[in-house]
């Protein structure tokens, strides 16, 4: 099982602020996540995986230099 972040670790990973993050959950962009108890909680592997999404996207037309 993948390691668990809060999303204020989740946002120390992402070096991004924490209010970023939390706009992010509610526009619908951030990486995925679950709410369990009271937390927003992140898995390491999806973090991983939005990154990389990320720089695939950066790499197709839109992103090329």
């Amino acid at each position: 099982m993948s390691e668990l972040l809060t999303l204020r670790e989740a946002a120390a990973f992402l070096n991004v602020p924490e209010a970023t993050l939390h706009y992010w959950v509610h526009r619908g962009t951030a990486p995925k996540s679950a709410k369990i108890g009271r937390r927003r909680m992140f898995r390491r592997a999806d973090l991983d995986a939005w990154i990389a999404d990320c720089f695939d996207a950066a790499d197709g037309p839109a992103g090329a230099a």
